[in-house]
């Protein structure tokens, strides 16, 4: 993969801290589980052996994703104040006489239940680039939603 992955600080450094524990204590921990296993016998019947094997294969392929997703991103910081919108800036939204607040961020810390939205989203894409006063329309589910920007913190 060589997409670019767009995190803040903290997801970054989030993910480093799991990337080294996967490298570490996960891979000793699941090393003595297979010698355990190993010392119990015949292998073809050994649960503990291959439930080791399978989660030596889980854990690796885990260790390969995030080098590849920490080796590919780019460290956004998170920005007040500006006059338009983009990644890791946070703005207020009216809809419907409904005030939001929202951050774009990367698709790894979205999370639509605490106002962070991908750039990668269809909310996402609409909302970079606006300023305050612009109405944005964004094509959802249920219908089209206008939203209006009130400021940009």
């Amino acid at each position: 993969m060589t997409d670019t992955h767009y995190m803040s600080q903290e997801k970054f450094d989030e993910l480093l801290d799991e990337l080294a524990e996967r490298k570490t204590t996960v891979r000793k921990d699941i090393a003595a589980t297979l010698e355990y296993a190993k010392s119990l016998g015949d292998l073809s019947e050994n649960f503990e052996y291959h439930d080791a094997k399978d989660r030596q294969a889980t854990n690796e392929k885990r260790i390969i994703t995030l080098e590849d997703t920490l080796k590919n991103s780019v460290v956004i910081q998170q920005q007040s104040g500006g006059s338009v919108i983009d990644l890791g800036v946070t703005f207020l939204v009216e809809r419907e006489g409904k005030e939001m607040t929202f951050q774009v961020v990367g698709s790894n810390e979205a999370n639509p239940l605490e106002g962070k939205i991908s750039n990668e989203s269809p909310m996402g894409e609409a909302f970079i680039g606006a300023h305050v006063g612009e109405s944005i329309i964004v094509d959802t589910p249920s219908g089209a939603a206008q939203y209006t920007v009130k400021s940009i913190h």
